[in-house]
Parts: C-alpha cells; structure tokens; sequence
C-alpha cells in the first residue's frame, strides 16, 4: 500500500524562539460591565478558588453567579476608576512597556530571533490566542515567564493550567520550557534592594519597611502550596541585602476575599497596629507584584495609607513596583537567558545583561 501524500510544500515561517511573558490581567474599562466578564473568569478559576468536592464546586458556582457577581462588579469598578489612566489599566500599559523594553534587550543579548509577547491570565490578550501567534510567526521553542515572582497555585499554577489548555488545541507543540518561581534569584534581589535603596536615596527613609504581599487561604499552604515559605524567604533575603532587623523589617498579606482564615499577618490590620505603636512614617513595597496595579496603586497607596492615617500614623509611602525600570530588565534578562540555555538562538548571547541596557538608554545613574 502506498502512504504517500499528495500535499503543496508547508511555507513556515524562520524557526526562532519566543518569550511569553504572562500577567495577570485586567478588564477592559473601569465599568462594572467591563468588570464583571473580568471577575467571572478570575473568581471561576478553581486554581484561585479551590474547592475539591463537587459540591462545594456547585455552591460556589451558584454564589457567585446569583451575589456575587451582581454587587462586586460596581465596587470594583469604583476601585479601578481611582487608578485609570488616559492609556488605560496600569497594570495592563505597564506590562506591555516592560514586554517592549524586555524585547529590546534581547535583540541585543541573543542573535535570535527571538519574539517576545505578552499575555494575560484572565482577560486579553490571552494566553491561548498568544501561544497560537507566537507558532504562527514560527516560534518553536518556547519559554514562558508568569511575571509572579513566588509561586502559588492559584497564580503560577493557574499559568501552567492556561499553557497546557493552549497546548492541547496546537497540532505540533512547540518545545516548551516554564518559569516557575524566580523568588530568591539573586538578580531579583538585587532589584528589589536597589529599587528600595534608590527610593530613600531621594525621600529619605520611613521608621519601618513593610513588605505586604498578596495573601491567599491557609488551608492551600497546609495542602502544599510553597508560596508561604518563598515569600518569607523573599523577605529574608531583602532583609539581609539592606541590613535591615526583623523589626524594621515587616511581612504582611493583602487582598483577602471571604470570611476563612487567610495568610497572616493581615496588611490593613498590620499598618494600624503600626500606627497605634508611635511609628509615624510608614514605607511598604509589594515584592510579588512585578509590575504596579489595583492591589498596589489602590489597596495599598489609597486604601492603607488611609488606615494608617486614621489609626494616628502621619505618612505611608509605596514604593513602586519594579515594572520597566532598569532593574527588573537586568534581573528578567538574565533570569530569561539562564533558562533559554542551549537553545540556539542565545548560544552568543552578550557577556553582559548591561550591555543590552545601556544600547537602549537604560543606563543607571550610580
């Protein structure tokens, strides 16, 4: 029998390589009808809401499609509106400048090619219509970055769930690599302490430094999620590299949703009782956050600033999220190049991440 077939020559595009930086997303607008196909892929995602039983799976379900989603929508619409820019979303133009600066870098670091894009977890662009560009334009080595600098379930591990769902629907899979956690990667470090460093540089330095991370249930820590034990170590390692003590140095978690036991210590409750006890100028950065969004701009800089203003504090200052600055293109850069080893496209990479930076003007001021 013969097998042969018949078929015109496949027109591929140059075989290169892709970098896919994923965040987490945003709606589209700061409406409550933007917000609300938002919320509803967020908030249905069982990585983030995690019940095992079928029937908690159901109740929840029918939660929050019957409450939930008709009283959040408006709130956190309000919520956005307060951070919204003439561009739009913060979260959304800032991963995209920091994508753009990432591309930049590597076109001089690697021979390539190599494409970089971006996507969003929930919202668009997704991760799914991204891979599906990316083997479009001819990547067939991918290596794919959630810009979550600790790893938990309910974000990285919803990544890996998107990329394989992505995966499944492609008739010939690119080789595929994953960033799983970069929390105590030297470079990493090094960015967040220098980025803090520049900040008192030109404001002085608070009475404290709180670092308030994103907070997610306890029981998903006892069920084996690392992200507990790699924010601490975070902090550990920023503590070391600034030369702080555990007492000018704080931990503490945001953004809890619900009345079950979150990771403690609570961020709002933690800035009162900050206030309470005599401090007077508060300063709070969130290292799991890459780049500045609702959590940061409008939890922390409004909201908390707030609290611990009323609770007798003077002044709380957030210090910016790393987002496009010099730094956290040094520290990806390097973090990107690690991880794509072997491949071809980076066999002749530059000796150094700053040589990339200073050709496009990110040079740092010593």
């Amino acid at each position: 029998m013969n097998l042969a077939v018949n078929k015109p020559p496949m027109q591929q595009p140059a075989v290169q390589a892709g970098i896919l930086l994923v965040n987490l997303g945003t709606p589209d607008a700061p409406t409550a009808k933007a917000v609300r196909p938002y919320l509803a892929q967020f908030l249905g995602d069982p990585r983030v809401i995690e019940y095992p039983r079928r029937w908690q799976r159901w109740l929840w379900k029918l939660v929050l499609h019957g409450v939930i989603l008709r009283l959040r929508p408006a709130r956190s619409a309000h919520a956005y509106g307060a951070i919204w820019t003439k561009q739009g979303s913060p979260l959304r133009t800032g991963s995209e400048a920091l994508a753009r600066a990432v591309q930049n870098v590597v076109n001089e670091r690697a021979p390539g090619p190599v494409q970089v894009a971006l996507a969003m977890r929930y919202g668009e662009p997704s991760v799914k219509r991204q891979i599906k560009q990316l083997q479009d334009d001819g990547v067939r080595r991918l290596l794919v970055l959630p810009l979550y600098p600790q790893y938990s379930a309910t974000s990285t591990g919803s990544v890996i769930d998107a990329v394989a769902d992505a995966f499944k629907a492609l008739r010939w899979p690119p080789e595929l690599r994953i960033v799983n956690d970069y929390h105590d990667d030297p470079g990493h470090i090094d960015a967040l302490a220098r980025s803090i460093e520049t900040y008192w540089a030109t404001h002085g330095r608070g009475d404290r430094l709180l670092l308030s991370f994103h907070g997610i249930p306890e029981r998903y820590v006892r069920a084996g999620d690392p992200y507990f034990d790699q924010c601490q170590a975070t902090a550990s390692l920023l503590r070391e590299r600034l030369q702080l003590d555990p007492s000018q140095l704080l931990v503490s978690f945001q953004s809890r949703v619900g009345r079950e036991r979150w990771l403690h210590p609570y961020t709002d409750a933690t800035v009162r009782e900050l206030a309470a006890a005599g401090v007077k100028k508060l300063d709070v950065a969130c290292p799991g956050f890459a780049v500045d969004c609702l959590e940061t701009l409008e939890e922390i800089a409004m909201q908390n600033r707030d609290f611990f203003l009323a609770a007798g504090g003077e002044t709380l200052r957030y210090i910016p999220a790393l987002n496009d600055s010099p730094e956290q293109l040094e520290s990806l850069t390097a973090l990107i190049l690690q991880h794509a080893q072997g491949w071809p496209e980076f066999a002749a990479a530059l000796p150094t991440v700053a040589d990339g930076l200073a050709k496009h003007g990110h040079d740092r001021a010593d």
